[in-house]
């Protein structure tokens, strides 16, 4: 408030007769008493936070484009509505989860339903589907995607959405035809980064060629983590045609667009660059021995390989995983004599060398990067065996990547019977690869070794991470068969203090999961 304000005045004798006292200011004036002090005061204070002069109205926002997706059904609306509320049942106390069913934790499912039916989101949830996208990064690609082109108009409005202007999956509902060229080239040119994302998705799903033809023209004035976001997104389709814009890419300003042109050449078996690297690691490796590179040339350098090893590695070691990682796995079965892959990994260093550690791990990497399903099954090995004793890598991580190469059928076949040969323990990543929901034989396996664990009268909450994969993962017609599975047992005599009653609650948890997941698949499917 200034002094040309009207109340200023007042305000001023307010402020005078509390710093002197009402009694020495005499009873004139708007505070005769300090309770009529403090009551104008508060008036004042409200009109001073409130009372703003009348301001020219700005102009009002373009409508939202419209988007051409039906609605969900009406019982699904109110399923999300519910799921973002997060609302669950009262659960018991003490800390305890309880038997309802965790609705936050059954959203990601809700808009991956959603989103194969082609459903935008209702209007009013819009809000609140930017503001669950805003705290939880791995909802943001399902829930801008739902949330269309009206999610990314709102977020031209608030900034506390402004994530989703460079999210790249904002819905693609006001994208113009791939066929427009002038359409396209103008949305390339003044689009946000969003729908310049999803512009390049969709014209290279058309044809793939042209993605890379569009990409060039402005290639040279992006920014450098656009360049870089703009190159890992031709890992979808990646193929022949994008060698040469790749090669190009080599010799980028920015090393992380370097190294990621490197790693897709790689990716592509025929490319000169995967000459070059199947060139130097056959140098390299052979059955007479192993000799890593002696230095890393400007050659090498260009090519991807990082000079400078993280700290505990030795500088050749390092080099070699590198090359051998980016070297096309056809090249190995000349080089060993006509052996197939698990043959070649079977075989021992030359001469206790000790590189056989370093060769598997590189070949892993080369399996997940080529998506090499016969040199995954061969650095797998048999899912019986011990993980410290199989022929490739005995890291889980390791492991879940190579499984990602199999067939989804195989895949879980996989899985389950490592659960049958060494329990649960272990498998909680491997788990997280497999397709849900899960093969009726994983999920049995998973469901006999909770079962046993419950039996023998272990921690129930060191299965906690399982059991809560099995509420999202297992088919949800699988509920009647555990309804037997709910109720207390006997507790073992040296059972954990309670455990009975804690299992008994985890599986009442998992059926009233499965249930509300099934009702949640209906709700979903459109009307006949």
């Amino acid at each position: 408030m200034s002094k040309g304000d009207e109340g200023y005045g007042e305000w001023e004798e307010l402020v005078g007769a509390a710093l002197l006292g009402t009694d020495r200011r005499g009873g004139g004036g708007p505070a005769g008493s300090p309770e009529a002090l403090l009551d104008a005061a508060a008036v004042h204070a409200v009109r001073r936070r409130a009372g703003l002069r009348p301001a020219a109205a700005g102009p009002h926002p373009q409508p939202a484009p419209r988007d051409p997706r039906p609605a969900p059904p009406e019982a699904a609306g109110r399923r999300l509505a519910q799921l973002l509320a997060g609302r669950t049942a009262a659960g018991s106390g003490g800390g305890r989860r309880g038997a309802a069913p965790d609705l936050t934790e059954l959203l990601p499912q809700w808009l991956a339903a959603a989103g194969r039916y082609g459903y935008r989101a209702p209007a009013a949830l819009v809000p609140a589907l930017l503001d669950a996208a805003r705290a939880r990064t791995d909802l943001r690609p399902q829930a801008l995607a739902l949330a269309g082109t009206r999610g990314l108009w709102l977020a031209r409005l608030n900034p506390d959405w402004r994530f989703a202007l460079r999210g790249g999956a904002g819905g693609t509902g006001d994208l113009p035809e791939v066929t427009d060229p002038a359409g396209v080239e103008r949305l390339w040119q003044e689009g946000l980064f969003a729908e310049r994302v999803a512009l390049l998705g969709a014209v290279r799903a058309h044809e793939a060629a042209a993605a890379t033809r569009l990409l060039a023209t402005t290639w040279a004035t992006e920014r450098a983590e656009d360049r870089l976001m703009f190159l890992d997104s031709l890992r979808v389709g990646l193929w022949e045609g994008d060698e040469a814009f790749l090669e190009a890419a080599l010799g980028d300003r920015s090393r992380n667009v370097r190294a990621t042109a490197a790693e897709l050449l790689s990716a592509l078996p025929r490319s000169a660059l995967a000459g070059r690297m199947a060139e130097r690691a056959l140098a390299c490796v052979g059955p007479e021995g192993v000799t890593p590179p002696a230095e890393c040339d400007a050659g090498m350098l260009r090519d991807g390989v990082v000079k400078r090893p993280p700290a505990g590695r030795g500088e050749r070691a390092w080099w070699l995983g590198q090359i051998v990682e980016a070297a096309p796995l056809s090249c190995w079965r000349e080089r060993f004599g006509g052996l197939g892959p698990a043959e070649i990994v079977a075989l021992p260093s030359a001469e206790g060398e000790g590189w056989t550690e370093e060769l598997h791990a590189a070949w892993c990497r080369a399996a997940v990067r080529q998506r090499d399903a016969a040199w995954s099954r061969a650095l797998l090995g048999p899912p019986s065996a011990s993980p410290a004793a199989g022929p490739g890598t005995a890291s889980l991580a390791e492991r879940a990547k190579l499984l990602e190469t199999l067939p989804d059928a195989e895949r879980a076949e996989w899985v389950a019977e490592f659960i049958r040969a060494h329990g649960l323990s272990e498998a909680f990543q491997l788990l997280g690869v497999c397709v849900v929901p899960w093969a009726g034989a994983l999920g049995r396996a998973v469901v006999d070794a909770l079962d046993m664990a419950r039996e023998a009268g272990s921690y129930p909450w060191s299965f906690s991470g399982v059991m809560g994969l099995a509420e999202r993962c297992l088919d949800p017609a699988e509920a009647g068969r555990l309804e037997a599975l709910t109720a207390a047992t006997e507790e073992p005599p040296d059972a954990a203090p309670g455990a009975a009653a804690y299992w008994a609650e985890a599986f009442q948890r998992l059926v009233a999961t499965l249930r509300l997941r099934a009702a949640m698949l209906s709700e979903l499917a459109p009307a006949a």
